[in-house]
């Protein structure tokens, strides 16, 4: 707009204004500069980089906008589909549909059928599960050195996580990602559940993250085996879950997905 107007006005308010355009333009490139430098990006540990790193960077990960991946069950495949940026969820099964739309935990069922979970607490763990470790670079999360996990001879070394109050459903949830020292590939995962509970919980769950698959350039889960606890510490093997067609995308899906339908109930 302003060139337009110069081309209009006369010379001696062309170069009047021109150095005043300069000045100005000069200050705002300043103010600008300082901005950014004051501007503080997410600190995370030295070594939850490099676990990050290992697994694909971070950077990458934050490219993606659309998950997806599937798991069998006994009566047929669990489908779940989550934005990255939102957070919006839908889990897909035979006779259940779970969603979250932002605001509202919702489940619409097939007549008769029973669901026999907690949808306001299963909506978005097993997605937790899966975008390990790349979840533990949320807001609101504070990062502490962990005692280590020894494991049949070999030492694992450990970052804990702890949220801030209020930072999701069970902002006491506990989580520790041990890593392999050579390889900094995420191993272990121990956590507490909370939920539900006003207060923190000193027993332990352990997934072992023996098995990881390339998607677009990023290593992800292709299993995740929960084992027995004795002592705090992992035992045997309880169960295992498989992951397949497995998906990545930078493009958002049409949002009105996660909305809940007609028909469905509202959890919370």
């Amino acid at each position: 707009m302003k060139k337009l107007f110069y081309l209009v006005c006369t010379l001696t308010l062309i170069v009047s204004c021109k150095d005043k355009t300069s000045t100005n333009t000069t200050n705002d490139k300043e103010t600008v500069k300082d901005s950014a430098v004051e501007v503080e990006k997410p600190k995370y540990p030295e070594n939850l980089v490099k676990v990050f790193d290992a697994h694909g960077g971070l950077d990458t990960w934050k490219t993606m906008r659309t998950l997806e991946f599937s798991m069998q069950k006994p009566d047929g495949y669990e489908i779940t589909t989550t934005d990255l940026k939102e957070r919006y969820s839908l889990v897909e099964m035979p006779k259940h549909t779970i969603g979250f739309d932002g605001e509202s935990v919702w489940m619409k069922s097939t007549k008769g059928a029973k669901y026999e979970g907690n949808p306001a607490f299963y909506y978005n763990l097993m997605f937790y599960f899966y975008a390990m470790p790349f979840v533990l670079a949320d807001a609101g999360i504070n990062y502490s050195e962990a005692e280590a996990l020894t494991v049949e001879g070999k030492t694992y070394p450990g970052i804990k996580i702890a949220y801030n109050a209020g930072v999701g459903a069970s902002s006491d949830d506990e989580y520790v990602l041990y890593y392999d020292k050579d390889t900094y590939h995420m191993t272990w995962l121990a956590y507490t559940v909370t939920f539900g509970k006003n207060e923190k919980s000193n027993d332990w769950n352990f997934i072992k993250y023996a098995e990881w698959q390339e998607v677009d350039n990023l290593l992800l889960p292709k299993s995740i085996t929960w084992y027995n606890v004795d002592n705090n510490q992992p035992t045997t093997v309880k169960n295992e879950v498989e992951f397949s067609n497995i998906s990545l995308s930078t493009d958002k899906m049409d949002l009105r997905m996660y909305m809940m339908p007609e028909g469905a109930e509202e959890i919370l």
